[in-house]
C-alpha cells in the first residue's frame, strides 16, 4: 500500500478512545503524522503508555487510562488533555466492544447492555465532556467509529450491529444538535485486520477478501486515513455523515 496523504492537522489536540491497538492505535498514529497531539485511551495505564510509544509524528502522544463507559475517567482525560495541550479540537470516540456473538434471541441481558454501553453510551458521554468542556465554544470536530454491520445484517452480530446502527442516527443526532459549532461524523468501516475481527477471517481470510471487489480485507489505516480527512478543515462543510470505507463490499460479490 501507498502512503497515505495526511492533511495538516498542526496545532490540534486529539482524543482517541480505545487507542492501545487495531484501528485506534493507527487513528493516533496518522493523526500525530500530521500533526496534532494525541492522547490514547486505554482501560490499563500500562496499555495505553504503550500504544503511545508507537506513536510518531510532530505532535504529541501520551497515554491515559480511562475505560470508555467511566464517567469520571473520562472526565478527568478530557481536563487533563486541555489543561496539558490548551485544547481539545478533535475526539474520536473508536472504543467498542462485541461479547454478545450469536443469535440474537439467545443473548443474555449482560451482554447486551455490556454492548450497547460501550458502542452507544460511551461515544456520547465523551462527545458531552468535550463539548461542555472545550468544543461547544470554541469548535472542534468528533468521528465515531461504527461499522458497516450498523447499515446492513448479518448472521450472529444482531446486538453488535444494532449498537452500529444506532451509532450511526446518533452520529446524525448530535451532528444536527452542536452545529455549528461542532462537527459530528463517522466511518462505517467492513472487515479490517484487528483483533477484534480476527475471528471473521482468521481462518478463511482468502474467502473474505476474495468477496470484496477491491480484493482484500481493510488495513487500520485504510480507516485512520478516512478519520484524518473528517476531523481536518478538508471537511470543514460535512457532518452528520457516515463514510462507509468496506472494499466495495456492501456493491455485492465482484463478478457475480
Amino acid at each position: 500500500m501507498t502512503a497515505p496523504l495526511i492533511p495538516s492537522l498542526s496545532g490540534r489536540t486529539a482524543i482517541v478512545t480505545g487507542a492501545s491497538r487495531g484501528i485506534g492505535l493507527a487513528i493516533a498514529q496518522t493523526l500525530a503524522a500530521g500533526g496534532a497531539n494525541v492522547v490514547l485511551t486505554s482501560r490499563t495505564q500500562e496499555h495505553a503508555d504503550e500504544a503511545a510509544k508507537q506513536v510518531e509524528g510532530p505532535g504529541t502522544a501520551i497515554g491515559r487510562q480511562a475505560h470508555a463507559t467511566d464517567e469520571d475517567a473520562a472526565r478527568a482525560c478530557v481536563a487533563f488533555t486541555i489543561e496539558r495541550f490548551g485544547s481539545l479540537d478533535i475526539l474520536i470516540n473508536n472504543a467498542g466492544t462485541n461479547p454478545a456473538y450469536g443469535p440474537l434471541i439467545d443473548i443474555e441481558k449482560s451482554r447486551f447492555a455490556k454492548t450497547l454501553d460501550t458502542n452507544l453510551w460511551g461515544p456520547i458521554l465523551w462527545t458531552s465532556l468535550a463539548v461542555k468542556a472545550w468544543m461547544g465554544e470554541h469548535g472542534g470536530a468528533v468521528v465515531n467509529t461504527a461499522s458497516i454491520g450498523g447499515i446492513h445484517v448479518a448472521p450472529n452480530l444482531g446486538v453488535y450491529n444494532a449498537s452500529k446502527a444506532a451509532l450511526i442516527h446518533v452520529t446524525k443526532q448530535l451532528a444536527l444538535e452542536l452545529a455549528p459549532k461542532v462537527r459530528v461524523n463517522a466511518v462505517a468501516p467492513a472487515v479490517v485486520r484487528t483483533k477484534l475481527a480476527e475471528s471473521l477471517f482468521a481462518d478463511n481470510e482468502d474467502a473474505v477478501a476474495g468477496a470484496y471487489p477491491l480484493g482484500r480485507i481493510g488495513e487500520p489505516v485504510d480507516v485512520s486515513s478516512a478519520v484524518a480527512f473528517l476531523a481536518s478543515d478538508a471537511a470543514a462543510w460535512i457532518t452528520g455523515e457516515t463514510l462507509t470505507i468496506d472494499g466495495g463490499a456492501l456493491l455485492g460479490q465482484a463478478g457475480v
